[in-house]
């Protein structure tokens, strides 16, 4: 499916007193109509992200011919009836290399706010984004990055790694030639059982 890609943090708080039979049945109808909008292209990867106790989240990457076609995909989901929904559009990246399915270790999500110091030199500037898009095509050719995105504002970037722990991800940021100017908030993501890269 061709259209634009979205980034859908789904927060689920079921009501008190709900009965479990009843939370057992809406998660079946959710995962077997998630694996209906996979096949329509619709999404295209889910995980989990790091949670405090009692959170019931999932992180969703969802395509969509537009924010409308958006909603009506996400209303169309039977745990909306408990869940919201924040929703960020992601703009395509000149260095994404578009990997599909899922990375072969741990996956994260890493947001970059880059802001080049004032009097820094054109030619530095375009010399270090040229010598970024590099490092990000070799990235990519060793199966680290797998996605990257602009996102709403100036200079913000989210990019998908995989890697085998936190530490390598560590070094594989710090090999980034824009890394001196960016800022980074880095999170680490568990397979989500209905994530269509990785369900059976």
């Amino acid at each position: 499916m061709v259209g634009v890609e979205y980034l859908v943090t789904m927060t689920t708080h079921v009501p008190d007193g709900t009965p479990e039979a009843a939370v057992d049945d809406v998660r079946a109808r959710e995962a077997a109509h998630t694996r209906e909008l996979a096949a329509q292209g619709h999404v295209l990867r889910l995980w989990r992200p790091p949670l405090q106790p009692g959170e019931w989240r999932t992180l969703g990457l969802f395509a969509a011919g537009d924010a409308d076609e958006l909603e009506r995909v996400l209303a169309s989901m039977p745990l909306r009836v408990w869940r919201t929904d924040e929703v960020t559009p992601l703009s395509p990246h000149p260095n994404d290399p578009g990997t599909p399915g899922a990375g072969s270790g741990t996956e994260f999500l890493v947001t970059f706010a880059t802001a080049i110091p004032a009097g820094t030199p054109d030619d530095v500037v375009a010399d270090t984004e040229a010598r970024e898009t590099d490092r990000a095509s070799k990235l990519a050719g060793e199966g680290h990055l797998l996605r990257v995105w602009r996102l709403p504002g100036e200079g913000r970037i989210l990019g998908l790694y995989s890697a085998a722990d936190a530490a390598e991800l560590q070094s594989i940021l710090e090999s980034l030639p824009l890394y001196a100017w960016m800022s980074v908030q880095i999170s680490s993501l568990t397979r989500h059982p209905s994530d269509p890269a990785t369900a059976n």
